[in-house]
């Protein structure tokens, strides 16, 4: 789990995410607060509860985005998952826990790679060794036969000479081993075993979506019963080092320990992001019978927000000290019209500001990868030079929030719509126009993106 502190985590999603400093502030206190309880004495430590938090806000302000860059952030098993795709038990469609599975495979991934990490080095000299024995298959031995020749030191009846230099196909592994780490050898073709999974797509056919919500590995299980093939390939030298090298790694890396490791981190350190939490609303509608993929979504995630045991295929995991996150447009249906006990569990309330003009200015500007940045680097691989004025951003803005507010709010995401319009000639044209300047003006702009606009406008009125 990551140490960094609210304060450092709020600097780092500032890198990435333009306001919203409400809602950065409280999902920084979130995740510090999962270090500050790693701290503690254990029976205190099982005392204290998540706070788990609800973000609301209409879409393309940054929600989604939070939770991403969280994400990498945290160090930790993190997944998201969409309220809008479970339904409730008993029915066709994803059951409520499988977010818990999902969450560790995520946290068995995760340790895994740690554990790669540490088996490295020692795998790629494993690697190397069996990449030596195909370039130079080992020798066998000529047994204790000795010919007399005249000359050679080693034959006769006195036996072979003492104190001589290496072994000539040791001193051959030594030169191939210095060209194999150059490269030199790399384009050259070797012949490796590797495990053969042509049977693999015929198992998925019969892993289908109800056997995974069961957590059962099907797939897993039919490759334990069925005989392990394996079959000849000819490869570069480069690819069966990757190869080698993957195997020795998984030969090396104890699942036994990994599982118990990634279930604790799961349990201690993970974060679920609950996408899309409105969908699930009641939205006040009184009279009526409870709906599947709504009201019934909301019970069946209620024991798993409270604290519950899902049954995963690596065993139990608890979810009692999980931190849910939840966000929402709630354009529609209210956090009220959630059902009580769902409501309560999800104490800490963060509302995220609308965007104007100038937030998407800002965000044209000042992120580490913006989409002004994207474009520059896209075409400068066709060489082509794109420059952008100052006033033509602020026109690209003014552009974003009068669309925004004479069709429907999608905040930051109509930004992408805008520079793809505006710049579509320049990228169709670019493989022909190499070593050009081309600078963006507001006449561009307006050029570009005034017809846009009135067209969406008239589109009302068409049929």
């Amino acid at each position: 789990m990551s140490a960094l502190t609210p304060l450092e985590i709020v600097e780092a999603l500032d890198r990435h995410i333009v306001g919203q400093q409400e809602a950065k502030k409280k999902v920084a206190i979130a995740l510090r607060n999962r270090w500050r309880r790693q701290q503690l004495p254990e029976a205190l430590r099982e005392e204290i509860a998540p706070k788990n938090i609800i973000m609301i806000g209409p879409t393309g302000v940054g929600k989604t985005e939070v939770a991403r860059r969280l994400s990498k952030l945290a160090e930790a098993p993190f997944v998201k998952v969409e309220a809008s795709k479970f339904t409730e038990v008993g029915y066709v469609g994803r059951d409520c826990e499988s977010m818990i599975r999902e969450l560790t495979e995520v946290g068995i991934k995760l340790v895994k790679e740690e554990m790669q990490r540490e088996v490295q080095g020692e795998a790629a000299a494993q690697a190397e060794e069996k990449l030596l024995d195909l370039l130079l298959p080992p020798q066998p031995s000529s047994g204790p036969e000795k010919i007399f020749r005249p000359g050679d030191p080693q034959s006769g009846d006195e036996g072979p000479a003492k104190n001589l230099d290496q072994d000539p196909s040791t001193r051959t592994r030594e030169i191939l081993l210095k060209k194999l780490r150059a490269g030199d050898l790399d384009k050259r073709e070797v012949e490796v075993r590797v495990k053969d999974t042509g049977n693999s797509s015929v198992m998925q056919v019969f892993g289908a979506n109800g056997m995974e919500e069961m957590g059962v590995n099907l797939q897993e299980m039919m490759g334990r019963m069925m005989p392990q093939k394996s079959k000849v390939r000819k490869v570069t030298v480069a690819e069966a080092r990757g190869i080698l090298e993957q195997e020795a790694v998984q030969e090396l890396i104890d699942m036994d320990s990994v599982t118990p490791l990634a279930i604790d981190r799961v349990e201690n350190s993970g974060i679920v992001f609950l996408d899309e939490i409105d969908k699930i609303a009641g939205r006040g509608q009184q009279g009526q019978g409870p709906d599947v993929s709504r009201e019934g979504v909301q019970r069946d995630i209620l024991p798993i927000v409270e604290g519950s045991t899902v049954n995963t295929k690596y065993g139990p995991v608890r979810t009692d000290h999980i931190l849910f996150i939840a966000a929402g447009a709630f354009h529609i249906a209210k956090v009220s019209d959630l059902i009580p006990e769902l409501q309560g569990r999800f104490p800490i309330r963060v509302e995220l500001d609308n965007l104007g003009a100038t937030d998407f200015g800002r965000i044209l500007r000042e992120p580490e990868c913006s989409l002004i940045t994207q474009y520059i680097s896209m075409l400068e691989t066709e060489g082509v030079t794109l420059e952008f004025e100052d006033a033509a951003i602020d026109a690209i803005a003014e552009f974003c929030q009068r669309v925004n507010d004479e069709s429907e709010n999608i905040g930051a995401r109509r930004l992408h719509t805008l520079m793809e319009n505006l710049l579509e000639e320049i990228s169709f044209e670019a493989p022909n126009r190499p070593g050009e300047t081309i600078r963006v003006d507001v006449a561009m702009v307006n050029e570009r993106l005034a017809s846009k606009v009135e067209d969406q406008d008239l589109s009302k009125y068409i049929l």
